[in-house]
């Protein structure tokens, strides 16, 4: 076991994958501000399914009018994550997302925030990829790069 995985062992969070799809090493997302970690560490969701979860309880501190994007405060440590939805899909100004998240709302973990049809993303033009940025210094540890996920299921990275 290297050096990195036991700072992880003994400080696992409650962390749930909130997306279904191939998992994609942050450096693969098709966007400069992710793909050079400007944005925060993490990973990307190539989405096979339209459902988006929330990885863990948490306050709401950021969600577009659009649908395409939030950011939420985890109550266990106050981690910020933000969660985009596709690359370039605040163009489709709200077409194709379906959510009634706003600013403050609480979540919990599994809640749905959004649910997005993939074929209308598709249809635009837009990629599919879905970013999750750590907008900390959070130190992540993605496990899954090129393998599936389902949403609401752990396994996918821990964060320190």
């Amino acid at each position: 076991m290297g050096l990195f995985s036991k700072l992880f062992q003994s400080n696992e969070k409650n962390f749930v994958s909130p997306m279904t799809g191939k998992v994609v090493a942050m450096s693969d997302i098709p966007d400069p501000a992710f793909a050079q970690k400007m944005m925060g560490d993490g990973c990307g969701i190539e989405l096979t399914d339209g459902t988006v979860v929330a990885p863990f309880d948490a306050k709401v501190t950021a969600a577009f009018p659009t649908g395409h994007a939030f950011g939420l405060e985890a109550k266990e440590d106050g981690t910020e994550v933000l969660i985009h939805i596709g690359i370039d899909t605040v163009e489709m100004e709200g077409e194709g997302f379906s959510s009634n998240i706003k600013v403050g709302d609480e979540v919990k973990q599994g809640d749905v925030l959004v649910v997005v049809d993939l074929e209308a993303v598709q249809e635009a033009g837009k990629s599919l990829v879905s970013p999750i940025a750590f907008t900390g210094n959070n130190k992540v540890e993605v496990f899954k790069i090129g393998q599936n996920v389902v949403a609401g299921e752990k396994g996918l990275l821990n964060y320190k």
